[in-house]
């Protein structure tokens, strides 16, 4: 007795197994990595609104468990929207042509003559067919385009900014070497000297006043001169500080 050769399946006389087992799986979700082009095809057919969803047929998008290809086993133009209206499932719709260029083929799930729920889009672009991305995936690809391109000018601008303060270092270090160091005043500081200064001026008594000459004493004129410039000078010379005792509201501010 023959045995089958590796690989071959036994379907024990079931038709439906049979069936099962060669019926093509529906494509993936995501094929926007592939794109599909068949050039002898191109070159026998004219590519139009008519013939185009022949050629996309070809391709490894199309679902062959779809309601356009029942309408081609029954010899009916599988994107008749009357017929597709009256059944449910998955179905493939011609949403935009620009013959001969670009077609834009919708698949979609019809729920009821009205109810559609958008699934996928196709488009035919000069004889190549292509899946179009879902918005999301646009997004997330732009939005991490957009953060690399972030992340590299703030790394640029960082070490550029370090180099500038390496620099800007060493002029700072060389420059505080070679001139002297400036002798910096605290404003604050003054003033609590000045205040604790008036603060001991009015506890101290006011100078007194120069003895009397002896009696017979007769001074010379430049010396009489003199003690009346020095009485004077100290009578107009008042016991407080005008400076002092104007308070820091009053003095000149620096």
């Amino acid at each position: 007795m023959a045995t089958p050769p590796l690989g071959a399946m036994q379907f024990d006389g079931n038709p439906m197994a049979a069936a099962a087992a060669a019926a093509p799986q529906p494509p993936a979700t995501d094929m926007t990595g592939i794109c599909f082009r068949d050039q002898l095809w191109l070159n026998t057919y004219p590519l139009d609104r008519n013939l185009v969803f022949d050629y996309f047929a070809l391709s490894p998008f199309y679902d062959f468990t779809c309601n356009n290809e029942q309408l081609r086993l029954r010899s009916i133009h599988p994107l008749d929207m009357p017929q597709l209206s009256k059944m449910t499932g998955i179905e493939y719709a011609l949403s935009e042509v620009l013959e001969p260029n670009l077609f834009v083929i919708r698949k979609q799930k019809r729920d009821g003559p009205d109810k559609v729920t958008h699934m996928l889009t196709y488009y035919v672009l000069d004889g190549s067919v292509y899946q179009a991305p879902q918005l999301s995936s646009v997004f997330a690809a732009r939005i991490g385009r957009a953060l690399y391109y972030i992340s590299k000018a703030f790394t640029t601008a960082a070490s550029k900014l370090e180099k500038i303060g390496y620099v800007d270092g060493e002029d700072e270090s060389s420059a505080s070497d070679s001139k002297v160091p400036k002798e910096t005043i605290d404003i604050k500081e003054v003033k609590r000297i000045d205040h604790i200064l008036a603060s001991l001026q009015r506890r101290l008594p006011p100078a007194p006043a120069p003895p009397p000459f002896p009696e017979g004493y007769a001074p010379s004129t430049t010396e009489a001169e003199k003690g009346a410039e020095t009485q004077q000078a100290a009578e107009s010379i008042p016991t407080i500080d005008p400076i002092i005792d104007q308070g820091p509201a009053k003095r000149t501010k620096f």
